[in-house]
């Protein structure tokens, strides 16, 4: 047992930050990332090749990106996991701001009819990546501290009232699919603390109001539609989905090669964003696509072992919440370029191109990597 001395923090004080980080938590990123700038420059060279004059300009750009992610990875590992805990309440309310700057003219930039990014001269930042971890680290405080002293509903209104305050810059955007997201978190994180009937049942109830919403949209219906059945529509709001699966269908069990695939010449939209498990699913078939999703899934394993020798602790409810935020990313990624789900326009964490992505992801590492470092006391 550890004595406490007077003024010491119980939730806390079993905790020690001085053990070994585990390697496999940034290697099997590493290994997946290294896959993205594979498949990225060749999924993407005719494109590259057109605006850039090298077919491996967007696969450079991405291993850039990697080594700025990298940084990131190395700076929040420096950082106590209590001092992530002490400023949680601001780093969440700043990603919160940040997440306005995609409406004003100036600072922000329009794309597929959503202003989701914000112009910092330099580069363009998905204002959603820097929310999903904020969120992730004070939802998983604040449910954490509330376990002694709230009530199930009490814990269940505070986590409705982060995700309230987060949904509404994400609403405004709009971006459904991250204000989703943010939604899954909030009750995710609550689930291990809590119990599962509550947010099963407010999870329903908010399903069955929302979906009258999915009319009052153009595009919304349009991805439902294109979902229900893409072949009512081949060459218009189906032509995406269908061309994925065809991407699939083309390679196989083995996949017709690196760098042979047919769909990156026009006919797969974002097959080195939001596509790039299909476009691997093309090159290198079912045993590539199930050899990535193994990656993944040995990832995922390490993180649950840390959280069972965690459980109980501050530390361990952080495991999961970050756990959960790239699970859920992941799952909705891959379901929805399957045809398991709409789709929702969610990258595949550390292989999709995209700058303020991967550099999250990396941070998201480097965080995990100082929660390994963490062991009970006693």
């Amino acid at each position: 047992m550890v004595n406490l001395q007077k003024g010491t923090d119980p939730q806390t004080a079993f905790v020690r930050d001085d053990g070994v980080a585990d390697p496999l938590l940034w290697l099997i990123p590493l290994l997946l990332s290294g896959i993205g700038v594979i498949m990225i420059s060749s999924s993407s060279s005719p494109i590259a090749m057109a605006r850039f004059g090298s077919p491996q300009a967007l696969g450079v750009k991405q291993a850039v990106w990697i080594l700025v992610g990298m940084i990131a990875m190395l700076a929040s590992y420096s950082i106590p996991v209590q001092a992530w805990r002490k400023w949680s309440g601001f780093f969440w309310l700043a990603a919160v701001v940040f997440c306005f700057l995609p409406l004003f003219p100036v600072t922000g930039v329009t794309a597929g009819g959503a202003r989701r990014w914000v112009n910092l001269g330099v580069v363009t930042v998905q204002a959603a990546d820097i929310l999903f971890l904020a969120f992730t680290i004070h939802a998983s405080r604040k449910l954490f501290e509330s376990r002694d002293r709230e009530t199930r509903i009490g814990a269940l209104v505070k986590a409705g009232i982060l995700w309230g305050i987060s949904a509404v810059p994400l609403l405004l955007q709009p971006d459904m699919g991250s204000t989703i997201l943010v939604f899954v978190l909030a009750m995710g994180i609550y689930i291990p603390l809590y119990g599962w009937t509550l947010p099963l049942a407010l999870g329903g109830g908010l399903a069955g109001l929302g979906f009258p919403f999915i009319f009052t949209h153009g595009y919304r219906l349009r991805r439902l539609k294109a979902f229900l059945d893409p072949w009512a529509d081949p060459l218009g709001s189906g032509f995406q989905a269908i061309q994925g699966l065809v991407a699939f269908a083309n390679g196989g069990v083995w996949g017709m090669g690196l760098g042979q695939g047919l769909q990156k010449l026009k006919y797969l939209p974002a097959s080195h964003t939001d596509f790039i498990l299909a476009a691997i699913g093309e090159e290198l078939g079912l045993a590539g696509t199930l050899s990535v999703l193994a990656l993944f899934g040995c990832w995922f394993y390490r993180l649950f072992i840390h959280y069972r020798r965690l459980e109980g602790t501050f530390e361990a409810c952080l495991v999961w919440g970050l756990c959960l935020n790239v699970f859920c990313q992941m799952a909705i990624n891959v379901a929805g370029v399957t045809k398991l789900i709409p789709l929702t326009g969610m990258p595949l964490p550390f292989l999709s191109y995209g700058g303020s992505s991967i550099v999250m992801m990396w941070a998201r590492v480097g965080l995990l990597l100082r929660l390994s470092r963490c062991r009970r006391a006693g």
